[in-house]
Protein backbone atom coordinates (compact mmCIF):
# COMPACT_ATOMS: atom_id res chain seq x y z
CA UNK A 1 0.00 0.00 0.00
CA UNK A 2 2.00 3.39 -1.08
CA UNK A 3 1.67 6.55 0.82
CA UNK A 4 -0.89 8.03 -1.10
CA UNK A 5 -3.59 5.58 -0.90
CA UNK A 6 -2.82 5.43 3.00
CA UNK A 7 -3.73 9.20 3.75
CA UNK A 8 -6.64 9.22 1.35
CA UNK A 9 -9.38 7.04 2.60
CA UNK A 10 -12.14 5.72 1.25
CA UNK A 11 -15.18 4.93 2.75
CA UNK A 12 -17.64 2.37 0.57
CA UNK A 13 -21.88 1.91 -0.01
CA UNK A 14 -22.35 -0.57 3.37
CA UNK A 15 -24.67 -3.33 3.61
CA UNK A 16 -27.25 -1.69 6.47
CA UNK A 17 -29.35 -3.97 5.73
CA UNK A 18 -30.21 -8.21 5.21
CA UNK A 19 -28.43 -8.73 2.03
CA UNK A 20 -29.38 -5.04 0.06
CA UNK A 21 -27.68 -4.45 -2.99
CA UNK A 22 -28.10 -0.69 -3.46
CA UNK A 23 -29.47 2.79 -1.68
CA UNK A 24 -30.13 5.91 -3.15
CA UNK A 25 -28.31 8.99 -1.44
CA UNK A 26 -31.00 11.57 -0.13
CA UNK A 27 -28.96 14.27 1.67
CA UNK A 28 -24.82 14.98 2.53
CA UNK A 29 -24.27 16.34 6.00
CA UNK A 30 -20.83 17.44 4.65
CA UNK A 31 -19.13 19.22 1.85
CA UNK A 32 -16.03 18.89 0.59
CA UNK A 33 -13.07 20.67 2.72
CA UNK A 34 -15.06 19.71 5.77
CA UNK A 35 -13.53 18.35 8.71
CA UNK A 36 -14.72 14.73 9.86
CA UNK A 37 -14.27 12.78 13.16
CA UNK A 38 -14.35 9.39 13.43
CA UNK A 39 -18.50 7.93 14.16
CA UNK A 40 -19.27 11.19 12.37
CA UNK A 41 -22.56 10.89 10.01
CA UNK A 42 -21.67 11.80 6.80
CA UNK A 43 -25.17 11.60 5.00
CA UNK A 44 -28.19 9.39 4.83
CA UNK A 45 -29.17 6.90 2.52
CA UNK A 46 -32.53 5.40 1.67
CA UNK A 47 -32.40 1.16 1.83
CA UNK A 48 -35.33 -0.85 0.15
CA UNK A 49 -36.30 -0.90 3.57
CA UNK A 50 -35.81 2.47 5.29
CA UNK A 51 -33.73 5.78 5.62
CA UNK A 52 -30.50 5.32 7.18
CA UNK A 53 -27.98 7.60 8.42
CA UNK A 54 -23.72 6.25 7.67
CA UNK A 55 -20.99 7.53 10.09
CA UNK A 56 -17.70 7.49 8.60
CA UNK A 57 -15.01 5.50 10.31
CA UNK A 58 -11.96 8.01 10.20
CA UNK A 59 -10.98 11.07 10.94
CA UNK A 60 -9.46 14.13 8.59
CA UNK A 61 -11.09 16.50 5.71
CA UNK A 62 -13.45 15.35 3.21
CA UNK A 63 -11.21 15.12 -0.45
CA UNK A 64 -13.89 14.05 -2.63
CA UNK A 65 -18.03 13.03 -2.50
CA UNK A 66 -18.42 10.51 -4.95
CA UNK A 67 -22.03 10.95 -6.25
CA UNK A 68 -24.38 13.71 -5.49
CA UNK A 69 -28.18 13.16 -3.64
CA UNK A 70 -30.27 11.30 -4.96
CA UNK A 71 -27.85 8.98 -6.89
CA UNK A 72 -28.85 5.37 -6.36
CA UNK A 73 -25.41 3.63 -5.58
CA UNK A 74 -24.83 0.19 -5.23
CA UNK A 75 -23.11 -1.64 -2.22
CA UNK A 76 -19.65 -2.11 -2.18
CA UNK A 77 -18.99 1.49 -4.36
CA UNK A 78 -16.84 4.38 -3.01
CA UNK A 79 -19.03 6.95 -1.64
CA UNK A 80 -16.49 9.34 0.01
CA UNK A 81 -13.13 9.81 -0.03
CA UNK A 82 -11.03 11.38 3.04
CA UNK A 83 -7.91 12.86 3.44
CA UNK A 84 -6.79 11.99 6.90
CA UNK A 85 -3.46 13.87 6.69
CA UNK A 86 -4.54 16.94 5.80
CA UNK A 87 -1.20 18.81 7.32
CA UNK A 88 0.66 16.52 4.96
CA UNK A 89 1.27 18.93 2.18
CA UNK A 90 -0.03 18.04 -1.76
CA UNK A 91 -0.21 14.49 -2.95
CA UNK A 92 0.66 12.87 -5.94
CA UNK A 93 -2.32 11.92 -6.78
CA UNK A 94 -5.58 12.07 -4.95
CA UNK A 95 -7.63 8.54 -5.62
CA UNK A 96 -9.72 9.32 -8.69
CA UNK A 97 -13.34 8.63 -8.97
CA UNK A 98 -13.82 5.19 -10.67
CA UNK A 99 -16.96 6.52 -12.93
CA UNK A 100 -14.97 9.71 -13.84
CA UNK A 101 -12.00 7.71 -14.92
CA UNK A 102 -14.36 5.16 -16.67
CA UNK A 103 -16.03 8.23 -18.74
CA UNK A 104 -12.52 10.37 -18.93
CA UNK A 105 -11.00 6.63 -20.74
CA UNK A 106 -14.31 6.08 -22.78
CA UNK A 107 -14.29 10.05 -24.20
CA UNK A 108 -10.91 11.34 -24.64
CA UNK A 109 -10.85 14.58 -26.43
CA UNK A 110 -10.11 15.62 -30.00
CA UNK A 111 -6.34 16.15 -29.40
CA UNK A 112 -5.79 13.63 -27.03
CA UNK A 113 -3.02 10.91 -28.02
CA UNK A 114 -4.80 7.06 -27.54
CA UNK A 115 -3.51 5.18 -25.20
CA UNK A 116 -1.56 2.19 -25.65
CA UNK A 117 -3.47 -0.79 -24.02
CA UNK A 118 -1.76 -3.53 -21.14
CA UNK A 119 -3.53 -6.61 -20.86
CA UNK A 120 -7.14 -7.11 -20.92
CA UNK A 121 -9.14 -4.17 -19.65
CA UNK A 122 -12.46 -4.21 -17.75
CA UNK A 123 -15.62 -3.86 -19.22
CA UNK A 124 -19.17 -3.38 -17.64
CA UNK A 125 -19.92 -7.01 -17.76
CA UNK A 126 -17.25 -9.62 -17.43
CA UNK A 127 -13.66 -9.18 -19.31
CA UNK A 128 -13.83 -8.63 -23.28
CA UNK A 129 -11.05 -9.99 -25.54
CA UNK A 130 -7.44 -8.17 -25.13
CA UNK A 131 -7.21 -4.67 -27.24
CA UNK A 132 -4.90 -6.02 -29.57
CA UNK A 133 -7.27 -8.46 -31.01
CA UNK A 134 -9.93 -5.59 -31.85
CA UNK A 135 -7.27 -4.13 -34.52
CA UNK A 136 -8.12 -5.23 -37.60
CA UNK A 137 -5.00 -6.26 -40.32
CA UNK A 138 -4.14 -4.51 -43.24
CA UNK A 139 -5.51 -6.54 -46.06
CA UNK A 140 -2.79 -9.20 -47.82
CA UNK A 141 -2.40 -8.65 -51.42
CA UNK A 142 -4.26 -10.73 -54.09
CA UNK A 143 -2.93 -11.61 -57.04
CA UNK A 144 -0.41 -8.83 -57.32
CA UNK A 145 -2.43 -6.19 -56.34
CA UNK A 146 -1.29 -4.20 -53.29
CA UNK A 147 -3.12 -3.96 -50.32
CA UNK A 148 -5.39 -0.88 -49.22
CA UNK A 149 -3.61 2.39 -47.94
CA UNK A 150 -3.35 2.71 -44.66
CA UNK A 151 -5.88 5.47 -45.02
CA UNK A 152 -8.52 3.55 -46.83
CA UNK A 153 -7.67 0.30 -44.47
CA UNK A 154 -8.84 2.72 -41.40
CA UNK A 155 -12.18 3.71 -43.11
CA UNK A 156 -12.96 -0.51 -44.16
CA UNK A 157 -12.44 -1.10 -40.35
CA UNK A 158 -15.26 1.36 -38.94
CA UNK A 159 -17.78 0.03 -41.73
CA UNK A 160 -19.29 -3.37 -41.36
CA UNK A 161 -18.93 -4.13 -45.48
CA UNK A 162 -16.95 -6.24 -46.84
CA UNK A 163 -16.31 -3.99 -50.32
CA UNK A 164 -12.99 -2.77 -50.71
CA UNK A 165 -12.98 1.21 -50.28
CA UNK A 166 -10.87 3.32 -53.19
CA UNK A 167 -8.11 4.57 -52.15
CA UNK A 168 -7.16 7.91 -50.28
CA UNK A 169 -4.91 10.07 -50.88
CA UNK A 170 -2.25 11.36 -48.00
CA UNK A 171 -4.02 14.36 -46.36
CA UNK A 172 -2.93 17.74 -47.77
CA UNK A 173 -2.76 21.25 -45.30
CA UNK A 174 -5.89 22.10 -44.38
CA UNK A 175 -7.31 24.51 -47.08
CA UNK A 176 -10.92 26.53 -46.73
CA UNK A 177 -13.30 24.44 -48.41
CA UNK A 178 -15.04 26.41 -50.90
CA UNK A 179 -18.61 27.26 -50.71
CA UNK A 180 -19.53 24.43 -53.28
CA UNK A 181 -21.98 21.74 -52.52
CA UNK A 182 -19.91 18.00 -51.52
CA UNK A 183 -19.46 16.14 -54.60
CA UNK A 184 -21.34 13.11 -54.62
CA UNK A 185 -19.57 10.16 -54.52
CA UNK A 186 -20.89 6.72 -57.27
CA UNK A 187 -22.95 3.79 -55.92
CA UNK A 188 -21.21 1.08 -55.27
CA UNK A 189 -20.44 -1.43 -57.73
CA UNK A 190 -23.27 -3.68 -58.97
CA UNK A 191 -23.00 -7.22 -56.96
CA UNK A 192 -20.70 -5.44 -54.14
CA UNK A 193 -22.00 -4.88 -50.74
CA UNK A 194 -22.85 -1.40 -50.02
CA UNK A 195 -20.77 0.58 -47.55
CA UNK A 196 -22.54 1.57 -44.34
CA UNK A 197 -21.97 1.87 -40.48
CA UNK A 198 -23.99 -0.73 -38.43
CA UNK A 199 -26.05 1.78 -37.29
CA UNK A 200 -27.36 3.39 -40.57
CA UNK A 201 -27.65 -0.21 -41.81
CA UNK A 202 -29.98 -0.87 -38.85
CA UNK A 203 -31.95 2.49 -39.52
CA UNK A 204 -31.90 1.48 -43.17
CA UNK A 205 -33.24 -1.85 -42.45
CA UNK A 206 -35.87 -0.03 -40.20
CA UNK A 207 -37.33 2.09 -42.49
CA UNK A 208 -37.07 -0.88 -45.50
CA UNK A 209 -34.77 0.98 -47.47
CA UNK A 210 -32.61 -1.54 -49.72
CA UNK A 211 -29.10 0.07 -49.49
CA UNK A 212 -27.72 -0.90 -52.72
CA UNK A 213 -30.72 1.39 -53.97
CA UNK A 214 -28.96 3.99 -52.44
CA UNK A 215 -26.35 6.79 -53.69
CA UNK A 216 -24.22 7.63 -51.39
CA UNK A 217 -22.61 10.55 -50.55
CA UNK A 218 -20.25 9.85 -47.93
CA UNK A 219 -16.37 9.81 -47.74
CA UNK A 220 -15.19 6.67 -49.98
CA UNK A 221 -18.93 6.06 -50.82
CA UNK A 222 -20.09 5.43 -47.24
CA UNK A 223 -23.78 5.61 -46.93
CA UNK A 224 -24.74 7.96 -44.28
CA UNK A 225 -27.90 8.38 -42.08
CA UNK A 226 -29.03 11.43 -44.00
CA UNK A 227 -28.91 9.26 -47.45
CA UNK A 228 -31.24 6.98 -46.05
CA UNK A 229 -33.86 9.15 -44.60
CA UNK A 230 -33.62 11.06 -47.92
CA UNK A 231 -34.08 7.53 -49.85
CA UNK A 232 -36.95 7.34 -47.32
CA UNK A 233 -38.35 10.46 -47.73
CA UNK A 234 -38.06 10.06 -51.74
CA UNK A 235 -40.21 6.78 -51.74
CA UNK A 236 -43.20 8.36 -49.83
CA UNK A 237 -46.07 8.51 -52.07
CA UNK A 238 -47.23 12.05 -52.98
CA UNK A 239 -51.13 12.05 -52.24
CA UNK A 240 -52.33 15.26 -55.31
CA UNK A 241 -54.70 16.50 -53.02
CA UNK A 242 -51.66 17.44 -50.75
CA UNK A 243 -50.95 20.50 -52.71
CA UNK A 244 -54.76 21.71 -52.71
CA UNK A 245 -55.13 24.50 -49.89
CA UNK A 246 -57.73 22.94 -47.35
CA UNK A 247 -58.39 24.37 -44.42
CA UNK A 248 -56.90 23.00 -41.20
CA UNK A 249 -59.08 21.04 -38.95
CA UNK A 250 -58.14 21.00 -35.41
CA UNK A 251 -56.08 17.76 -35.03
CA UNK A 252 -56.39 15.77 -31.52
CA UNK A 253 -53.58 15.87 -29.29
CA UNK A 254 -50.59 14.26 -30.26
CA UNK A 255 -48.48 11.41 -28.47
CA UNK A 256 -46.24 14.56 -27.49
CA UNK A 257 -49.06 16.57 -26.09
CA UNK A 258 -49.72 14.09 -23.89
CA UNK A 259 -46.27 13.03 -22.57
CA UNK A 260 -45.85 16.68 -21.77
CA UNK A 261 -48.75 16.42 -19.28
CA UNK A 262 -47.43 13.33 -17.70
CA UNK A 263 -45.33 12.82 -14.50
CA UNK A 264 -43.00 9.90 -14.24
CA UNK A 265 -42.03 9.00 -10.97
CA UNK A 266 -38.84 6.49 -10.55
CA UNK A 267 -39.62 3.44 -9.06
CA UNK A 268 -36.77 2.67 -6.25
CA UNK A 269 -36.40 2.40 -2.49
CA UNK A 270 -39.11 1.51 -0.04
CA UNK A 271 -41.48 1.59 -2.97
CA UNK A 272 -39.58 -0.39 -5.28
CA UNK A 273 -38.74 -2.80 -2.41
CA UNK A 274 -42.88 -2.71 -1.71
CA UNK A 275 -43.76 -3.16 -4.80
CA UNK A 276 -41.15 -6.68 -5.59
CA UNK A 277 -42.14 -7.85 -2.32
CA UNK A 278 -46.10 -7.86 -3.02
CA UNK A 279 -45.73 -9.70 -6.36
CA UNK A 280 -43.47 -12.02 -4.84
CA UNK A 281 -45.93 -13.01 -2.33
CA UNK A 282 -49.08 -12.62 -4.77
CA UNK A 283 -47.47 -15.24 -6.78
CA UNK A 284 -45.97 -17.45 -4.40
CA UNK A 285 -48.47 -18.07 -1.52
CA UNK A 286 -52.02 -18.92 -2.27
CA UNK A 287 -54.02 -16.67 -0.43
CA UNK A 288 -57.22 -17.32 1.12
CA UNK A 289 -59.40 -13.59 2.38
CA UNK A 290 -62.06 -14.45 4.74
CA UNK A 291 -64.37 -11.33 6.15
CA UNK A 292 -66.43 -10.90 9.15
CA UNK A 293 -68.98 -7.98 10.56
CA UNK A 294 -68.85 -7.18 13.99
CA UNK A 295 -70.53 -5.07 16.71
CA UNK A 296 -67.71 -3.39 18.49
CA UNK A 297 -69.64 -1.25 20.64
CA UNK A 298 -68.51 -2.27 23.68
CA UNK A 299 -65.03 -2.21 22.75
CA UNK A 300 -65.48 1.50 21.59
CA UNK A 301 -66.61 2.35 25.28
CA UNK A 302 -63.51 0.43 26.55
CA UNK A 303 -61.43 2.68 24.83
CA UNK A 304 -63.14 5.48 26.31
CA UNK A 305 -62.72 3.95 29.58
CA UNK A 306 -59.03 3.40 29.20
CA UNK A 307 -58.58 7.03 28.45
CA UNK A 308 -59.89 7.93 31.54
CA UNK A 309 -57.91 5.52 33.63
CA UNK A 310 -55.02 7.46 35.29
CA UNK A 311 -52.95 4.19 35.18
CA UNK A 312 -53.02 4.67 31.09
CA UNK A 313 -51.88 8.34 31.00
CA UNK A 314 -50.14 9.75 28.41
CA UNK A 315 -50.36 6.44 26.49
CA UNK A 316 -51.53 6.17 23.13
CA UNK A 317 -55.42 4.73 23.23
CA UNK A 318 -57.46 3.93 20.44
CA UNK A 319 -59.67 0.79 18.52
CA UNK A 320 -55.86 -0.48 16.92
CA UNK A 321 -54.92 -1.33 20.51
CA UNK A 322 -57.69 -3.47 21.43
CA UNK A 323 -57.25 -4.85 17.98
CA UNK A 324 -53.97 -6.07 18.46
CA UNK A 325 -54.20 -7.02 22.03
CA UNK A 326 -57.75 -9.18 20.32
CA UNK A 327 -55.56 -10.83 17.51
CA UNK A 328 -52.46 -11.85 19.96
CA UNK A 329 -55.19 -13.48 22.31
CA UNK A 330 -56.51 -15.45 19.34
CA UNK A 331 -53.21 -16.52 18.24
CA UNK A 332 -53.00 -18.06 21.85
CA UNK A 333 -55.53 -19.80 21.19
CA UNK A 334 -54.78 -20.89 17.89
CA UNK A 335 -51.07 -21.20 18.25
CA UNK A 336 -50.98 -23.26 14.24
CA UNK A 337 -51.59 -19.73 12.36
CA UNK A 338 -48.31 -18.14 14.13
CA UNK A 339 -46.27 -19.99 11.76
CA UNK A 340 -43.88 -19.55 8.31
CA UNK A 341 -42.91 -21.79 5.07
CA UNK A 342 -40.11 -23.38 4.57
CA UNK A 343 -40.03 -24.02 0.56
CA UNK A 344 -36.11 -25.18 0.87
CA UNK A 345 -36.60 -27.83 3.43
CA UNK A 346 -40.51 -28.53 2.55
CA UNK A 347 -41.27 -27.60 6.02
CA UNK A 348 -44.08 -25.47 8.10
CA UNK A 349 -42.06 -23.40 11.11
CA UNK A 350 -44.36 -22.88 13.90
CA UNK A 351 -43.19 -20.02 16.59
CA UNK A 352 -43.55 -19.71 19.72
CA UNK A 353 -43.11 -15.59 19.74
CA UNK A 354 -45.15 -12.82 17.75
CA UNK A 355 -43.75 -9.85 16.11
CA UNK A 356 -46.54 -8.16 15.13
CA UNK A 357 -46.55 -6.14 11.93
CA UNK A 358 -48.14 -2.55 11.69
CA UNK A 359 -48.59 -1.75 8.49
CA UNK A 360 -47.38 2.44 8.37
CA UNK A 361 -48.05 4.52 5.56
CA UNK A 362 -45.00 7.13 5.15
CA UNK A 363 -43.94 10.12 2.17
CA UNK A 364 -41.45 7.28 1.10
CA UNK A 365 -44.50 4.59 1.20
CA UNK A 366 -46.05 2.08 2.57
CA UNK A 367 -43.63 0.30 5.50
CA UNK A 368 -44.36 -2.80 8.00
CA UNK A 369 -42.28 -2.32 11.15
CA UNK A 370 -43.05 -5.23 13.82
CA UNK A 371 -43.00 -4.75 17.53
CA UNK A 372 -41.31 -7.76 18.52
CA UNK A 373 -42.42 -10.07 21.62
CA UNK A 374 -46.40 -8.71 21.17
CA UNK A 375 -46.94 -11.47 23.04
CA UNK A 376 -45.40 -10.89 26.21
CA UNK A 377 -46.25 -7.27 26.31
CA UNK A 378 -48.83 -5.96 28.63
CA UNK A 379 -51.88 -3.33 27.30
CA UNK A 380 -49.69 -0.46 28.69
CA UNK A 381 -46.24 -1.92 26.82
CA UNK A 382 -47.89 -2.64 23.89
CA UNK A 383 -49.66 0.64 23.58
CA UNK A 384 -46.32 2.15 24.16
CA UNK A 385 -44.96 0.08 21.17
CA UNK A 386 -46.96 1.12 18.70
CA UNK A 387 -46.94 4.70 19.32
CA UNK A 388 -43.32 3.91 19.37
CA UNK A 389 -43.42 2.53 15.78
CA UNK A 390 -45.73 4.84 14.57
CA UNK A 391 -44.13 7.70 15.14
CA UNK A 392 -40.54 5.84 14.44
CA UNK A 393 -42.16 5.29 10.95
CA UNK A 394 -43.45 9.23 10.39
CA UNK A 395 -40.20 10.59 10.66
CA UNK A 396 -37.97 8.03 8.50
CA UNK A 397 -36.24 6.32 11.05
CA UNK A 398 -37.56 2.70 11.45
CA UNK A 399 -34.44 0.73 10.73
CA UNK A 400 -33.92 -2.16 8.57
CA UNK A 401 -34.05 -4.43 11.60
CA UNK A 402 -37.54 -3.57 12.61
CA UNK A 403 -38.70 -4.49 9.42
CA UNK A 404 -37.24 -7.79 9.56
CA UNK A 405 -38.62 -11.11 11.14
CA UNK A 406 -42.58 -10.02 11.37
CA UNK A 407 -44.72 -13.21 11.74
CA UNK A 408 -48.51 -11.51 11.35
CA UNK A 409 -49.63 -8.06 10.12
CA UNK A 410 -51.90 -5.36 10.90
CA UNK A 411 -53.67 -3.11 8.46
CA UNK A 412 -55.62 -0.11 9.26
CA UNK A 413 -57.37 0.49 6.20
CA UNK A 414 -60.51 1.70 8.27
CA UNK A 415 -58.61 5.61 9.18
CA UNK A 416 -59.28 6.13 5.19
CA UNK A 417 -62.81 5.66 6.04
CA UNK A 418 -62.53 2.52 3.82
CA UNK A 419 -65.23 -0.38 4.77
CA UNK A 420 -62.84 -3.77 3.97
CA UNK A 421 -60.51 -4.93 1.78
CA UNK A 422 -58.59 -8.24 0.31
CA UNK A 423 -54.58 -7.08 1.68
CA UNK A 424 -52.02 -9.06 0.37
CA UNK A 425 -49.89 -11.49 3.25
CA UNK A 426 -46.45 -9.70 3.98
CA UNK A 427 -44.01 -12.10 2.58
CA UNK A 428 -42.49 -14.60 4.90
CA UNK A 429 -45.77 -14.07 7.37
CA UNK A 430 -48.62 -16.16 7.65
CA UNK A 431 -51.78 -13.96 7.89
CA UNK A 432 -52.29 -9.98 7.51
CA UNK A 433 -55.78 -8.15 9.02
CA UNK A 434 -57.37 -5.57 7.32
CA UNK A 435 -59.48 -3.49 9.85
CA UNK A 436 -62.29 -1.50 8.59
CA UNK A 437 -63.82 2.02 9.23
CA UNK A 438 -66.01 1.93 12.53
CA UNK A 439 -69.48 3.48 11.73
CA UNK A 440 -72.60 4.04 13.42
CA UNK A 441 -74.73 1.67 11.68
CA UNK A 442 -78.24 -0.07 12.83
CA UNK A 443 -77.92 -3.16 14.30
CA UNK A 444 -80.25 -5.84 15.88
CA UNK A 445 -79.13 -5.70 19.94
CA UNK A 446 -81.25 -8.13 21.86
CA UNK A 447 -84.07 -7.82 19.78
CA UNK A 448 -83.87 -4.71 18.90
CA UNK A 449 -82.87 -2.41 15.99
CA UNK A 450 -80.35 0.12 17.31
CA UNK A 451 -77.45 2.49 16.02
CA UNK A 452 -74.36 0.40 17.20
CA UNK A 453 -70.50 0.99 16.54
CA UNK A 454 -70.21 -1.71 13.05
CA UNK A 455 -66.64 -2.82 11.43
CA UNK A 456 -65.18 -5.03 8.88
CA UNK A 457 -62.13 -7.20 9.10
CA UNK A 458 -60.86 -8.68 6.78
CA UNK A 459 -58.39 -11.67 7.16
CA UNK A 460 -55.73 -12.99 4.31
CA UNK A 461 -53.62 -16.26 5.25
CA UNK A 462 -51.41 -18.61 3.56
CA UNK A 463 -53.74 -21.53 2.88
CA UNK A 464 -50.16 -23.60 2.80
CA UNK A 465 -50.03 -23.25 6.36
CA UNK A 466 -53.87 -22.42 7.44
CA UNK A 467 -56.83 -24.62 6.59
CA UNK A 468 -60.62 -23.29 5.82
CA UNK A 469 -61.36 -24.33 9.44
CA UNK A 470 -58.07 -22.29 10.89
CA UNK A 471 -58.49 -19.17 9.47
CA UNK A 472 -62.17 -18.91 10.69
CA UNK A 473 -61.53 -20.25 13.98
CA UNK A 474 -58.66 -17.76 13.80
CA UNK A 475 -60.70 -14.67 13.34
CA UNK A 476 -64.00 -15.68 14.57
CA UNK A 477 -61.76 -15.47 18.16
CA UNK A 478 -60.55 -12.19 17.50
CA UNK A 479 -64.15 -10.98 15.86
CA UNK A 480 -65.20 -12.72 19.73
CA UNK A 481 -62.88 -10.24 21.35
CA UNK A 482 -63.73 -6.99 20.24
CA UNK A 483 -67.91 -8.23 20.60
CA UNK A 484 -67.05 -8.50 24.22
CA UNK A 485 -63.74 -7.80 25.39
CA UNK A 486 -64.10 -8.94 28.66
CA UNK A 487 -62.88 -12.30 26.75
CA UNK A 488 -59.49 -10.28 27.01
CA UNK A 489 -59.20 -11.55 30.67
CA UNK A 490 -61.24 -14.82 30.40
CA UNK A 491 -59.32 -16.16 26.92
CA UNK A 492 -56.47 -14.35 27.88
Amino acid sequence: MTANSQRFREFKMPDVGEGLTEAEILKWYVSVGDTVTDGQVVCEVETAKAAVELPVPFDGVVHELRFGEGTTVDVGQVIISVDTQPGAGPAEEAPASTAAHAEQSAVPGPEAEPEQPQGRQAVLVGYGAAPSSTKRRPRKARGGVPAQPPAAAAVQAELNGHAAAAPVPAPAAPVAPAPVAPPVAPAAPAGARPLAKPPVRKLAKDLGIDLAAVTPTGRDGVVTREDVHAAAAAALPVSPAAAEPVAPAPAPEGVAALAARETRIPVKGVRKATAQAMVASAFTAPHVTEFITVDVTRTMKLVQKLKDDPDMAGLRINPLLLVAKALLVAIRRNPDVNAAWDEENQEIVRKDYVNLGIAAATPRGLIVPNIKEAQAKTLPELSRALGDLVATAREGKTSPADMSGGTVTITNVGVFGVDTGTPIINPGESAILAVGAIKLQPWVHKGKVKPRHVTTLALSFDHRLIDGELGSRFLADIAGVLENPQRLITWG
